[in-house]
């Protein structure tokens, strides 16, 4: 049994298809559309219409794709623009209209559980707690967990698109504009600030977009031989982050495109997601940094097999 998943996100439109046989299965594609569904609405909670006609063409593309695999099921997830749009319930009703594909809008709750349920399956999770991180263009979740499962989580509508159009960056960034969205991220983010004095963790797990770029560049110039799309992990190290982050934050947009193993689609959104990652690294004392290729797509496809959507 074939079956596609396609995760509509704030900034990107991804698609995975997978080979089910019995209780496992293997990914045999994966694509991605930058389709930037928030793009100047996502603060005002919105779908602009230029971004919703973005959107329909990704889909589109992705549907054509997964009618060359012969797929039995398609499943579509929603996350954090659909959820918070006012016209997010329309925009899927047009994506049923034009596809015949229901979409399934979940809850930030819903999208930690889906991220944890794509992530323990490739990371050695043990005794010792450790902390998840998914960032998104919309929403960023945190999940806090151990062998056992998970034991906190939570949403925080922080993505990397609502940064972008809350500060507007200068090109390149300055200083007082990295701190104005430290102590914005700073006040947002208290109750991770309570769970981590509760669970405490210096072990970071990330996923999407940021961390999966950040990786692609540290292993490119570090390993020039290792592929880490074809990896399910790769171990980022802290120092390895903290260099890379110096010259990103100090780079200009035009020096973002020429850098090596650079996805073209982050030249803008990897500013406030290294600022991001390097905040969480800093204030939670993180001497531990790996990156995750297995995330909400894989989380999804689990949940199908296990019969929990």
């Amino acid at each position: 049994m074939r079956i596609a998943v396609i995760d509509i996100g704030t900034n990107t439109i991804n698609l995975a298809i997978a080979s089910i046989s019995d209780d496992s299965y293997q990914i045999i594609y994966s694509a991605k559309e930058p389709a930037k569904l928030g793009k100047g609405g996502i603060n005002d909670c919105v779908i602009l219409p230029e971004a919703i006609e973005r959107g329909i063409e990704s889909i589109g593309r992705h549907i054509e794709t997964i009618k060359q695999f012969n797929v039995d099921k398609t499943i579509a997830i929603g996350t954090s623009i659909m959820r918070n749009a006012t016209n997010g319930l329309d925009f899927a009703e047009q994506i049923k209209s034009l596809f015949g594909i229901n979409v399934k809008i979940i809850s930030g709750d819903e999208e930690a559980q889906m991220i944890f349920d794509g992530v323990k399956q490739v990371m050695p999770i043990g005794a010792d707690r450790v902390l998840i991180l998914d960032i998104g263009g919309g929403s960023n979740e945190f999940i806090i967990a151990n062998k056992n499962g998970i034991i906190w989580k939570k949403s925080f509508e922080l993505g990397l698109a609502r940064i972008i159009d809350k500060f507007h960056p200068s090109d390149p960034i300055t200083q007082p504009e990295i701190k104005a969205i430290e102590n914005y991220l700073r006040s947002e983010l208290t109750p991770l600030y309570e769970a981590l004095h509760n669970y405490p963790t210096t072990t970071l797990i990330g996923t999407s977009g940021s961390f999966d770029t950040i990786a692609a560049i540290v292993a490119g110039n570090k390993h020039p031989n290792f592929n880490v799309k074809l990896a399910t992990s790769y171990e980022i190290t802290v120092p390895n982050f903290e260099e890379l982050h110096r010259k990103i934050i100090s780079s200009t947009l035009e020096q973002r495109k020429a850098m090596n193993f650079m996805d073209p689609s982050r030249v803008e959104l990897i500013i406030p997601g290294t600022i991001f990652i390097n905040f969480i690294v800093r204030e939670m004392r993180i001497d531990k940094l790996s990156q995750c290729n297995y995330a909400l797509k894989q989380g999804a496809v689990y949940q199908y097999i296990n019969n929990l959507i």
